[in-house]
């Protein structure tokens, strides 16, 4: 059963979520730095397993339809602790696509709420965009 209420494991597994994309940023800033990139990656991983809960992430990252992306993701993360940070970061760059290709429509529809952004959005240009992406997966 899914439970929608915050307790302490999911504040820190989001804490820890947070910290991974900083320091995942905070590694492409500084040039590939392959200690920055592994550390984003183990806090990443380790805050989406405490948010959603192990047997959650288990069951996301071993879909059928998602072998791909898992496999791709993991086989960055490899290359990054190996020390080929640019390979690693590409291959994990495509495995996070496919694997979150299925939020993608809800961010969509988040990002358009927002007040100024929501209005940048409604843009015919850039709204065109969103719709042809709304309600499917990415094709890979």
């Amino acid at each position: 059963m899914v439970s929608f209420e915050m307790n302490d494991r999911k504040k820190i597994g989001l804490g820890l979520t947070g910290f991974g994309i900083f320091f995942s940023i905070l590694g492409i800033i500084f040039f590939f730095d392959k200690g920055l990139l592994a550390m984003g990656n183990i806090l990443f991983i380790s805050g989406v397993s405490l948010t959603i809960g192990p047997k959650s992430t288990m069951q996301f990252f071993m879909k059928r339809q998602n072998y791909k992306g898992t496999i791709s993701f993991g086989a960055g993360f490899f290359f990054v602790v190996i020390g080929w940070p640019i390979i690693g970061m590409i291959l994990e760059t495509y495995g996070f696509v496919v694997l979150f290709s299925g939020f993608w429509p809800t961010l969509a529809v988040f990002l358009q709420r927002i007040p100024i952004l929501g209005w940048v959005i409604q843009q015919p240009a850039i709204r065109s965009f969103f719709d042809r992406y709304r309600g499917r997966r990415v094709p890979v």
